[in-house]
């Protein structure tokens, strides 16, 4: 935390999305959906577990700037990205859309009661205009007036679970618990049953698997190619917490059987760390190593050893600790570095460009606490 505060804080509003090794900024002007929630998200976990008011104020920052320039008043629909406060790219994403209910989730957990009203809106928006129910998932994508897009996939699904859990959380309002816990049913049951028990992360409309989307193209982070361990794993830790509000023998064997066959598939055994991706048949797709998978991985490894209390999973959760501790944490100026090469050898020096806060570190380290203390 201490990497971007109070360096991130835009007193025009919202936050500054890009960020150096060194904490130095860049694009000081541009801005996107998933960082400004994820700011928020942030500054309400770190509020709520430290107490200093200044993290409170910055969400109501963060809120502010979300609600006065990223949300389209008249369609309800919210920039993917501005520039210089401007709508840049106005396509609705479901995936922006659960961050934005994780952070209104957050904020009304900080202590910011209007978020409750923000919870609810964006809940209707996402059933009107992404929630299939004869698929028992969301749609993906979305111009600005609405036109839904053929493509589906499984990563907005999973950040839906997840705001929704939150929203549980924050509420007790018992049909954000139905949904989540109707997504992963359907997302790590069903749809996995199609994908060779793992979740695939590429569908067509009718929610059959699309073996070749994205296949070659590494640049898109948020729709790779291929098996991501990381995806698995983070299903896995959903799945957990899932369990603590709403106990189902399923749950922790799925969590179970998708930790112990994506980690050992994806571990480097000559460098260390767990690959961004996996092919149909377990080779390596996407050999760089990505801070986010590695965090996701120790949190889960840390959740499942203390359901199950088996030594195995504090044992992933040392090797993973200690790889990330000597690769990945900047021991200089803080935070984690984003990819590192096969090798873990840095291809550039930035540590933060938009979409990386650190909020899946950050994130993990909550979800630890949660097991140790």
């Amino acid at each position: 935390m201490a990497f971007y505060h109070p360096n991130c804080i835009d007193e025009r509003g919202g936050f500054y999305h890009y960020y150096k090794d060194d904490g130095s900024k860049y694009q000081l002007d541009s801005r996107h959906l998933v960082s400004s929630t994820r700011f928020i998200f942030n500054y309400s976990m770190a509020f709520q577990r430290f107490g200093n008011p200044e993290y409170q104020d910055a969400v109501r920052h963060g809120l502010k700037f979300l609600r006065e320039k990223h949300r389209n008043a008249e369609t309800g629909g919210y920039a993917w990205t501005l520039q210089n406060g401007q709508p840049d790219d106005v396509t609705n994403h479901c995936y922006g859309l659960a961050f934005v209910l994780l952070a209104y989730s957050k904020a009304f957990e900080a202590g910011i009661p209007e978020a409750k009203a923000y919870m609810e809106e964006t809940w209707d928006l996402m059933e009107k205009r992404f929630w299939e129910s004869a698929f028992s998932l969301y749609a993906d994508e979305a111009t600005a007036d609405w036109i839904v897009s053929p493509y589906r996939g499984q990563n907005a699904n999973m950040h839906t679970c997840e705001a929704m859990l939150a929203a549980f959380e924050a509420t007790h309002n018992k049909r954000y618990l139905d949904r989540a816990a109707l997504l992963a049913d359907t997302m790590v049951n069903r749809q996995a049953t199609k994908a060779d028990g793992l979740v695939w992360e590429h569908y067509d409309a009718s929610w059959s698997p699309d073996w070749e989307y994205n296949k070659g193209d590494r640049s898109n982070i948020f729709r790779p190619w291929g098996y991501q361990p990381g995806h698995q794993v983070e299903w896995a830790k959903l799945l957990l917490i899932l369990d603590r509000h709403q106990p189902a023998a399923w749950h922790v064997k799925r969590a179970t059987e998708l930790f112990n066959r994506s980690v050992p598939l994806s571990w480097d055994e000559q460098f260390g760390g767990l690959v961004y991706g996996f092919d149909r048949e377990g080779k390596f797709y996407d050999e760089d190593k990505y801070f986010w998978v590695q965090a996701e991985a120790l949190a889960t490894a840390a959740l499942l050893a203390d359901k199950t209390g088996k030594d195995e999973y504090w044992q992933w959760y040392d090797r993973l600790w200690d790889y990330s501790w000597k690769h990945f944490v900047d021991h200089e100026y803080g935070a984690w570095f984003r990819i590192l090469k096969p090798d873990n050898s840095k291809y550039d020096d930035e540590k933060s460009p938009a979409g990386k806060t650190d909020y899946h570190t950050m994130g993990a380290c909550y979800e630890v606490l949660n097991v140790v203390e």
